[in-house]
């Protein structure tokens, strides 16, 4: 059977890949200098369970920062994730096209709120996410290595796990953590994704 929703979410995609547009990052001053975080929950029940006991870690290493949590469209994890310290986006199923892609109202308030760092904890590819990606070409982009790729992530971090989810997660936010607190005055990781 053909996807025809995943074909037009493609076809839009690969588009607005061909207009992204790519910036030098210096690591870990970048990262250090992180205000507002977006960070993109996963669709399952499981994931999302196991997402939440990270988010203190992440919550520790940008004590300043202000922390907001997207769930995927149509997803309810108000009961999952009470709004302690953290702000929480719940798009409904009328934000997004009938391809899965965020509509141009929900875009712009992605968009105006001027995330820093986009973490993108999905362990599966998302035409949602992908496009969420793309709206911050100038952010930090996060995310597991081997999933997405340029120009979605500008820093991809492959974990030696394969299946175990909670350490894949944990092993995104160590990894993390050990950039930034790399000395600033000494030698500097440039990326050019």
């Amino acid at each position: 059977m053909i996807n025809l929703r995943g074909i037009s979410a493609e076809f839009q995609l690969r588009r607005q890949r061909k207009q992204a547009t790519e910036s030098a990052r210096s690591f870990p001053r970048d990262l250090q200098s992180v205000r507002r975080i977006l960070v993109c929950l996963p669709h399952g029940l499981r994931e999302l369970t196991l997402v939440k006991t990270i988010l203190p870690a992440v919550s520790q290493l940008w004590r300043s920062a202000e922390i907001t949590l997207l769930a995927m469209p149509g997803v309810k994890v108000t009961d999952i994730y009470p709004r302690k310290g953290f702000h929480l986006i719940t798009p409904t199923m009328d934000q997004i096209t009938w391809a899965g892609l965020p509509r141009k109202p929900l875009q712009q308030s992605l968009i105006d709120q001027r995330f820093d760092l986009i973490l993108d904890l999905n362990l599966e590819d998302s035409h949602f996410v992908s496009a969420v990606l793309l709206l911050f070409p100038d952010s930090i982009r996060v995310g597991r290595g081997n999933h997405r790729g340029r120009p979605y992530y500008n820093l991809e971090i492959k974990s030696q796990y394969l299946r175990d989810e909670r350490n894949i997660y944990r092993s995104l936010v160590e990894t993390v953590s050990a950039l930034m607190n790399r000395q600033v005055d000494g030698p500097t990781l440039v990326s050019r994704l």
